[in-house]
């Protein structure tokens, strides 16, 4: 694997591929025609609409947070989650098949998702596919411009077959794109004459959405020279991924009102309301950790120890006793936790604060699964004598290993 950056910040929200591509048609990118539906009742009048603007096909597809749409299945049984039409009345008898059924893709898991949204869209006439994207190397602190002839596949799979097809160009974040760096994209991409200027505008364009969204990455897979009705070439952004930095949002009320709930899970919604990172596992250890590396490092070592993490939860640097009792609760709300590792460095945060929390949640909840407490840094003494005299049932443990083996050894018993 050729790529070594991390593709993903710590706290992000995602966006379905319409709401992506409205945020790239403002600053100039182009988009094909296209009509979102959440209704049966809406999908006919679309499907109208695109056919009357002169295409000859119609692309129904559903709108999920997963990729592999089109290589989905429906448990109803029905294939894929993306359609090609030739008339109206096929387009509405996909959308039949689609609209509120439950598609599973390899990302989505064996749970697959609910399309609650269809996008119509006109049908390209493609003549030849790219890829595009812009996010953070966070190797050298700067963004990042990737482009590769081999567009509609997965990026992974083109860094580890066919590393010298992959452009990258880096830019100052002072300075912005430059004019000649949109150049050299283009000519990387082998676009010659109109459609070199089109793609000069539409990276250009892609740059400035990634910078002024706050965004984390931008994917064009399959951006595409698409022929139009009169015959000319140009480029369009056929698909588009769009993942926003969380801590940016308070910045942009429009990009928030475009969340879609639908798609997260409970848990998940309901640590995001107290600023806690949770993401949901399979295993039966829960985590309750401060600082995201630290948080990997405890899932990876109760791993180690023949354990299974439940989740990935990283309560923040300065995390509040407030925000450790709606840890508690959101960790003992997934029936499959069999045990509680709590795995704590204080720095800025006071360890006394988090025990106070821990001794006040488990009193509060009548907590019988098996607890375990490493507390180590900031007033740590404190934290462990609130520990001990509290009455309640809190094993502790001197080191990450000690408590790591000791969670697996009580789950297991």
């Amino acid at each position: 694997m050729a790529i070594v950056f991390n593709f993903k910040t710590n706290s992000e929200m995602n966006i379905h591929e319409y709401q992506a591509k409205q945020l790239l048609a403002k600053y100039g990118v182009a988009v094909p025609f296209e009509i979102p539906a959440q209704t049966l009742a809406e999908v006919r009048p679309a499907a109208d609409k695109i056919a009357a603007s002169g295409s000859a096909k119609v692309v129904v597809k559903s709108q999920i947070h997963a990729g592999g749409r089109g290589k989905g299945t429906f448990k109803t049984g029905f294939q894929g989650g993306v359609k090609v039409a030739s008339s109206v009345d096929e387009a509405v008898g996909f959308a039949e098949q689609m609209l509120g059924q439950v598609l599973v893709t390899k990302q989505t898991g064996a749970e697959g998702r609910q399309v609650q949204t269809l996008l119509l869209a006109a049908g390209a006439k493609i003549k030849k596919e790219f890829y595009l994207a812009v996010l953070l190397d966070r190797n050298n602190s700067r963004p990042l411009i990737m482009a590769s002839t081999e567009g509609g596949m997965d990026i992974e799979e083109v860094a580890e077959k066919h590393p010298d097809k992959i452009f990258k160009e880096h830019i100052d974040p002072a300075l912005g794109i430059m004019p000649y760096q949109a150049r050299k994209i283009s000519a990387a991409l082998g676009l010659k004459g109109d459609l070199f200027s089109a793609g000069v505008k539409l990276i250009t364009g892609v740059y400035n959405t990634w910078w002024e969204t706050d965004a984390s990455m931008v994917e064009l897979n399959p951006l595409a020279i698409v022929e139009l009705a009169d015959g000319k070439e140009t480029v369009m952004a056929l698909d588009a991924k769009i993942s926003l930095d969380d801590n940016a949002l308070y910045r942009h009320k429009d990009i928030q009102e475009m969340r879609d709930l639908n798609e997260e899970a409970p848990l998940e919604i309901e640590a995001s309301k107290f600023n806690l990172n949770y993401i949901k596992l399979d295993g039966s250890i829960a985590c309750l950790v401060n600082g995201a590396g630290l948080a990997m490092a405890t899932m990876d070592i109760i791993q180690h120890f023949g354990g299974s993490p439940a989740n990935f939860l990283d309560v923040g640097g300065g995390a509040s006793k407030e925000q450790v009792t709606a840890a508690f609760k959101i960790i003992l709300s997934d029936p499959n936790v069999k045990g509680i590792l709590v795995n704590i460095f204080g720095g800025i945060m006071d360890c006394n604060v988090i025990a106070t929390g821990i001794v006040a949640v488990v009193k509060e909840t009548g907590l019988k699964l098996p607890l375990v407490v490493r507390l180590e840094g900031n007033n740590v003494a404190a934290g462990k004598k609130t520990l001990a005299e509290s009455g309640v049932a809190i094993i502790t443990g001197d080191s990450m290993a000690d408590a790591a083996q000791k969670v697996v050894k009580a789950v297991k018993n």
